[in-house]
């Protein structure tokens, strides 16, 4: 289904959210607030979080430059989340533009789940409160 501009908003806020919690449980430290990128391990990198039925996560291009890796966290059916770590390099050769023909197009590259699960290495298991989320 595709994405409207409040489903969108939607999406946003729960990914800054979990994300923040999901930082907190591996240990890694939140670099601002308008963004999911932290530090992890010594590297910046971008947590991008989804929901069980995501299939894919979005990076925005001018991240690529910043940061190491992306750290995919993906809602397992138990609710908690698997979170893989994919070089940003590996990420950068496999996205595809967005579909948006909003303020996304030209701006997203998007990864797909599935790369994470095939080449990603597991960082952990996270539960979170989802009333926190």
């Amino acid at each position: 289904m595709a994405q409207d501009r409040q489903s969108g908003l939607e999406a946003s806020r729960y990914g800054h959210r979990c994300a923040r919690l999901i930082a907190k449980a591996i240990g890694a430290e939140m670099v601002g607030n308008k963004s999911n990128e932290c530090m992890w391990n010594g590297q910046p990198v971008l947590i991008k979080t989804a929901h069980r039925q995501t299939t894919s996560v979005g990076v925005l291009y001018h991240m690529m430059d910043r940061i190491k890796a992306v750290l995919g966290a993906f809602e397992e059916n138990d609710g908690s989340y698997r979170v893989m770590q994919l070089p940003i390099e590996r990420c950068h050769a496999v996205m595809r533009p967005t579909g948006s023909k909003g303020a996304s197009r030209d701006r997203v590259g998007i990864v797909d789940r599935k790369v994470f699960e095939d080449e990603g290495r597991l960082v952990g298991v996270v539960k979170i409160d989802e009333s926190l989320a």
